[in-house]
This record gives structure tokens, C-alpha cells and sequence, in this order.
């Protein structure tokens, strides 16, 4: 499963240290991480949670997801891995031209 968290349905005003102390409860918190906007640097409503082990990160999706937390219900899950974006250079159709 891995020690990472997805927090989604956030209010927007939740910091990094009221997450850290809402998770706390389940273990030790490595790290928070509150998405925000590129453009207005404003948070995005989800956050990302790492625990110091699977165990614990397993007890806290256990005991906060549908939890209420700052006028929200929490949807916490095991964070799922992106994939890898192609990087830049060539692909795609780009269309021949008339020389």
C-alpha cells in the first residue's frame, strides 16, 4: 500500500499543521504537502500525507476517511502513483507542409 495519503474534499483554509495534528493521532507524520494553483498559488482542496509506516498510514485511512474535519467530510485513500508525462521533444502528428 505504501505511507502516503490522499486527503481530497479539503476546506480551503486547513493549514499543514492542522493536518499534521489531525494525522498525528495515528503516528508519526513525515510530511505534509497542501496542493496549490500554479497561476494563484491558492490551495487545490487535497493535500498529500506521509506516514512513517504502512501500518500506520493504513490506521489513519481506517479512522479519518468520511470523517468530518473543518465544516468537510474528508475522503482519505492510499495515494495512487501518476504516470510519467512524456517530456518535450518530438511525437506526435504535426502535419506536412507545402514546400
Amino acid at each position: 500500500m505504501g505511507n502516503r495519503i490522499y486527503v481530497g474534499n479539503m476546506n480551503y483554509a486547513t493549514t499543514e499543521d492542522e493536518l499534521r495534528d489531525l494525522f498525528a493521532q495515528y503516528g508519526e507524520v513525515k510530511r505534509v504537502t497542501i496542493v496549490t494553483d500554479k497561476v494563484t498559488g491558492r490551495p487545490r482542496g487535497f493535500a498529500f500525507v506521509e506516514m512513517s509506516s504502512d501500518d500506520q498510514a493504513s490506521a489513519a485511512i481506517a479512522g479519518l476517511n468520511n470523517s468530518q474535519f473543518a465544516g468537510r467530510q474528508l475522503r482519505i485513500d492510499a495515494a495512487q502513483e501518476r504516470p510519467r508525462r512524456g517530456g518535450g521533444g518530438g511525437g506526435g502528428d504535426r502535419g506536412d507542409y507545402a514546400r
